[in-house]
C-alpha cells in the first residue's frame, strides 16, 4: 500500500453513486492534468455538468475552455450566470468565484467578486463548498495538482455532505501541495494517480448490469 492510500482514512469499500455534478480543482501542472483526464473520458458518457477552478495569474480561462473542449470533446465555456447544461464543462473566469446554488434538479451558477480566499480568486474551496452545499452526496470532487491548500476546507465540507474525494497522488503531480493536504486531513476517498483517475471516473458512469450490485 502507498503512503497515499495509506492516508485516505476515508476510503470506502461501499460502491459510489453516479455523481449528478463534478468539481475540479487545479493550480500548478494543471493544465497538463487536465488533459491527461478529458483524454481518458473522451468515450465516456457523463451527463453531470462539470465546474473547474484553474489558478491562473491572468485571463485565460477563454484559451483554457478551448483546449480543454479540444481535448475532451465536449462543450466547455467560460463560466457564467445561470443554469449549467448537463454535460457541458464550465471554467471558472479568471478574477472571479464560481459558486454553485439551489438545488440538484435547478443549480445555477453564481459568479462574484468576492475577497479573495487561500490568496485566490476563483477559489477552489468556495466552489467545492457550495457545490457540496447544493449537491450533497451526489458531488464528485477531484483534487488534482497544484502548491499551496486551496480545496483542503472545500474537500471537507464535500466530505461532510457525504460526497466523494479523489486526490491526485504524488508521483503523477507536478506539485502535491492541494491534493496532498486533502490526503494529510484525511479527506480523501481515494488517491489516484492522473492516468487512472479517468478510468475510474468512467466506471461511475457506466450502466449497471441486470443482476449486478451497483
Amino acid at each position: 500500500m502507498t503512503k497515499e492510500n495509506a492516508k485516505a482514512k476515508s476510503s470506502k469499500s461501499a460502491a459510489i453513486a453516479q455523481p449528478r455534478a463534478i468539481v475540479i480543482g487545479a493550480s500548478a501542472g494543471g493544465p497538463e492534468a487536465l488533459a491527461t483526464l478529458f483524454e481518458s473520458l473522451v468515450d465516456c458518457n457523463i451527463p453531470a455538468p462539470i465546474f473547474l477552478v484553474l489558478h491562473m495569474p491572468t485571463d485565460f480561462s477563454a484559451m483554457v475552455a478551448a483546449y480543454i473542449e479540444r481535448v475532451s470533446g465536449r462543450p466547455t465555456s467560460t463560466a457564467t450566470d445561470g443554469a449549467p447544461l448537463p454535460g457541458h464543462i464550465y471554467v471558472a473566469p479568471a478574477g472571479r468565484h464560481l459558486r454553485i446554488t439551489g438545488r440538484p434538479s435547478r443549480a445555477m451558477m453564481r459568479l462574484d467578486d468576492g475577497d479573495s480566499e487561500n490568496f485566490c480568486r476563483p477559489a477552489v474551496d468556495v466552489l467545492f463548498r457550495s457545490a457540496a452545499a447544493t449537491y450533497g452526496h451526489g458531488l464528485l470532487a477531484l483534487v488534482l495538482t497544484g502548491t499551496g491548500h486551496d480545496g483542503l476546507a472545500g474537500a471537507a465540507a464535500v466530505a461532510a455532505a457525504g460526497g466523494t474525494i479523489i486526490a491526485q497522488d504524488e508521483k503523477s503531480s507536478a506539485a502535491w501541495g492541494m491534493p496532498g493536504a486533502v490526503v494529510e486531513h484525511g479527506h480523501a476517498t481515494m488517491v489516484l494517480p492522473i492516468k487512472v483517475m479517468g478510468l475510474k471516473i468512467a466506471s461511475l458512469f457506466r450502466p449497471v448490469e441486470p443482476g449486478r450490485a451497483a
